[in-house]
């Protein structure tokens, strides 16, 4: 029998490589209230909750968000500025965004929801970058 230290080794290959990181530079944020919420999200859950999550204090102008380990893939990212720090993207009686939201590519309109083709990029096995302006929906 071998020893449990040399199972876990043994084991560990063929755990695979874990996920580079996506650093969002999101701008426009209005003010260095609350954070800044950031979501990388395969097609299927785009406008969702999706599995990988970063979130920053708010800074003025533009704040850095770093979402780790997210595996290569073609995602879109949403975010939003939660300026009163409750946890959750504010919305009207109409289920409109009431904090700015933004999304990667800037696919952003005021008469629809973003489709997820035009927020789609590209993520392989290297650390990237990609930046996107926060707004007011309303």
């Amino acid at each position: 029998m071998l020893p449990a230290a040399l199972l876990v080794t043994a084991a560990a290959p063929d755990a695979g490589p874990p996920g580079a990181a996506i650093e969002i530079a999101v701008t426009n944020v209005e003010s260095s209230e609350g954070r800044v919420h950031i979501e990388i999200c395969p097609e299927r859950l785009f406008l969702k909750d999706c599995p990988y999550v970063g979130e920053a204090p708010a800074r003025q102008g533009t704040t850095r968000v770093i979402v780790r380990n997210v595996p290569p893939g073609r995602y879109a990212a949403q975010g939003y500025h939660d300026r009163d720090g409750d946890g959750k993207a504010d919305r009207n009686f109409l289920g409109l965004p009431t904090e700015a939201v933004g999304f990667s590519n800037n696919a952003m309109t005021r008469l629809a929801k973003p489709r997820f083709g035009d927020a789609a990029f590209d993520h392989g096995t290297s650390d990237q970058r990609i930046t996107f302006e926060m707004k007011k929906f309303l």
